[in-house]
């Protein structure tokens, strides 16, 4: 069951946009940190159920970040949420353990069929 969520975008706006998406009906614990390094630390320090991350980022990028969540834990549920559209660099994403990537704006529906997909992982 998914009860932690940590996001991690370097703008507020996104991240509240991101919360707003995901459902109430159940209780979430969501943390929010707005780079990389936050991020990475962050996820060693709480282990989250899934993670959503930008791409592109102050002092470490979703690239990075990525790269050192799945060394410390390679079953990390991590859900790319940015607008990048540079097809390799996303491929690189996926190709790094990302679940899936959600385009920024993200929708209430391309949200929840990440979190779906994120829980169908976890059973």
């Amino acid at each position: 069951m998914i009860k932690k969520i940590l996001i991690v975008d370097d703008s507020p706006v996104a991240r509240r946009i991101l919360k707003s998406c995901i459902t109430r009906a159940e209780d979430f614990d969501f943390y929010e940190v707005e780079d990389g390094v936050q991020g990475l630390e962050t996820f060693r320090n709480i282990r989250p159920d899934a993670t959503f991350m930008d791409i592109n980022m102050p002092n470490m990028s979703g690239v990075e970040c990525l790269r050192e969540i799945k060394k410390v834990d390679p079953g990390a549920v991590v859900i790319i949420c940015s607008s990048e559209t540079n097809p390799e660099l996303l491929a690189e994403m996926m190709s790094l353990g990302a679940l899936t990537v959600v385009k920024k704006p993200p929708t209430r529906e391309s949200i929840q069929q990440a979190l779906v997909k994120a829980q169908e992982l976890i059973k």
